[in-house]
């Protein structure tokens, strides 16, 4: 190879310093990218499986592609707009389907953790992710909303198309929350500091009230910890929900007959029947939604001026579209069965005050300074309780839309009197709940670690003389430390000998050292022994003496000890 056939182009001033300054960031892009693609070809494909499916196509796959991208966006929260009306007037359609929203969510957030993470071995031999926060978001988000600009492009010649206004505010919306929860969630969900100067105006606060202010989600250094709070949130936003649906499917089965007669007004033929049935399907989360929004008391709005909860006598309007689930509103508000729908948000505030109280009692075990509080838990179950009220107010506002003008402008839920009341219940009845729970778990634990009461000394035994005031035992520490003295032995008679004796689990008083050895028991010097006699065994002196009037112990050798020089040799 010469220079002449070697001829290697440098690269371009500005692609050398996005490549120092933004290392990965192609690989960030084409992750996006291709999340977005992954989701425009599920819809594509379900869209087209209805298309081949169905016998009055009016449209060839063009036509049928372009719903598919218009799905698409209506999934992101884009408004689309039908031009084809009995009026002549276009009609926005504005209420996403909440499971359809589910995929291209997923797969962006999981787009924007798995890039973020890294794959092979980088990522087993490193510590952290490898990717940097902000190229990976950016990168993400450049790739998924580039595609997503071609999607809407594409969609404008068809007959649902998408709004451009809501296009531009809504769907970089969705994208950029979507790709920062997934790398967030790469890089260990972790919480930020407070501001200096919050710090220091919360520590001016007494311990009491900062304790139901930071209600224990900021800890010494000012780091915000939401973990407690947050999974308590989420529990009582899934009970509201699933409470929902229950309440949606007995006015399902209640109202069997209508729901079933929609069918037949909205399809002849079976192709035409499952699809509305996979649009029923779509939408069971937001009638679960719209159940948890009645349940709570607000109820939802079928249309302007016409309200429908378990407070309001406001019959739904005449007009309403042919659909299933529409088909099972309730008519008429009041009555016991419509009070029983109470007993959802009571369940979510219980649920709530149960998990706070959880995690205030965890650590009951390690003593009471383990324990959280009642400021802490009062504080936390407040915490829990606006979280909840934005998690569900988000989705109310999620599940509802437009679906057409004039009366039909509005449909679903009001999301801020929805919030509104979820935060209302679950903090009203979880405090009495937490402080409950918390004081009963510790009332349990409190019991099992009461002190045992001392055992009685057993009957037959002498008691021990304690130790004389002059000298007492825990004075000094040494050889003789604790010693019986002399005088104490000489009374002790044969029944005390055998109960000192006797196996079991002696009784010692509170003077006597259980470490010390046998020996070390034993007085320095015994005035009857003479002196230097500390190695003298008192006990075996006693066996002998017996056994000298014992005929058969006094026939056995007596081995004469080595007498120990005095002080006088």
């Amino acid at each position: 190879m010469t220079q002449w056939t070697d001829r290697r182009f440098p690269l371009s001033p500005l692609r050398t310093r996005l490549r120092d300054r933004w290392p990965h960031l192609g690989e960030t892009f084409a992750a996006g990218a291709v999340a977005a693609v992954l989701g425009l070809g599920s819809f594509a494909l379900l869209v087209m499986v209805l298309w081949i499916s169905s016998p009055y196509a009016d449209n060839g796959p063009g036509g049928a592609l372009r719903v598919a991208a218009a799905l698409w966006l209506l999934a992101h929260g884009v408004v689309l707009v039908r031009t084809e009306t009995l009026s002549g007037l276009p009609a926005p359609v504005g209420v996403t389907p909440l499971l359809l929203a589910a995929v291209p969510v997923w797969l962006l957030h999981r787009a924007a953790r798995d890039v973020t993470d890294g794959e092979g071995e980088e990522l087993a031999e490193a510590e952290a992710p490898l990717v940097d926060v902000r190229t990976a978001w950016a990168g993400v988000v450049a790739g998924y909303l580039a595609v997503a600009a071609v999607a809407a492009l594409y969609a404008t010649d068809g007959t649902l198309r998408p709004a451009w206004t809501w296009s531009a505010m809504h769907l970089p919306l969705t994208v950029v929350v979507a790709a920062g929860a997934g790398v967030w969630t790469a890089y260990g969900r972790p919480c930020g500091r407070l501001p200096r100067s919050v710090r220091r105006a919360l520590d001016r606060l007494p311990s009491a009230v900062r304790q139901v202010v930071t209600a224990g989600a900021v800890d010494a250094e000012g780091r915000v910890r939401l973990g407690d709070s947050l999974r308590a949130a989420m529990a009582g936003t899934a009970v509201l929900v699933g409470g929902g649906a229950l309440l949606v499917g007995v006015s399902l089965l209640w109202h069997g007959e209508a729901a079933q007669s929609t069918f037949h007004q909205l399809a002849d033929g079976w192709s035409g029947r499952w699809g509305v049935l996979l649009l029923a399907v779509a939408l069971v989360p937001n009638a679960a939604v719209w159940g948890a929004a009645y349940g709570l008391g607000p109820g939802f709005v079928l249309g302007v001026g016409h309200v429908t909860g378990p407070l309001s006598s406001t019959r739904p309007p005449a007009l309403l579209p042919p659909f299933p689930l529409l088909a099972a509103v309730p008519r008429a508000a009041g009555g016991p069965l419509w009070w029983a729908v109470a007993a959802v948000p009571v369940v979510a505030g219980a649920t709530v005050g149960w998990f706070v109280a959880r995690a205030a009692c965890e650590g009951r075990e390690r003593g009471r300074e383990a324990v959280w509080p009642a400021g802490r838990a009062v504080g936390a179950v407040v915490v829990a309780g606006v979280l909840c009220g934005l998690l569900l107010g988000g989705l109310a506002e999620a599940a509802g839309g437009p679906l057409g003008v004039a009366a039909l402008a509005r449909f679903g839920p009001v999301g801020w009197q929805v919030g509104g009341a979820a935060a209302g219940w679950t903090t009203g009845l979880g405090v009495p709940v937490a402080l409950a729970v918390r004081a009963w778990r510790l009332r349990g634990s409190e019991a099992r670690k009461q002190p045992k009461k001392p055992k009685k000394p057993r009957t037959g035994a002498a008691p021990v003389p304690s130790p004389t005031a002059a000298e007492p035992a825990d004075s000094h520490r040494g050889r003789n430390a604790g010693a019986v003295p002399r005088e104490a032995w000489d009374h002790l008679g044969p029944a005390s000998h055998k109960a000192r004796r006797a196996p079991g689990p002696a009784s010692r008083g509170a003077w006597e050292d259980p470490d010390l050895r046998p020996y070390e028991a034993l007085p320095a010097e015994d005035p009857a022994l003479g002196p230097n006699t500390a190695w003298v065994d008192l006990e075996l002196k006693q066996y002998e003496e017996l056994s000298a009037d014992d005929p058969l112990l006094s026939q056995r050798p007596k081995t004469s000890r080595p007498e120990r020089p005095g002080p006088d040799a």
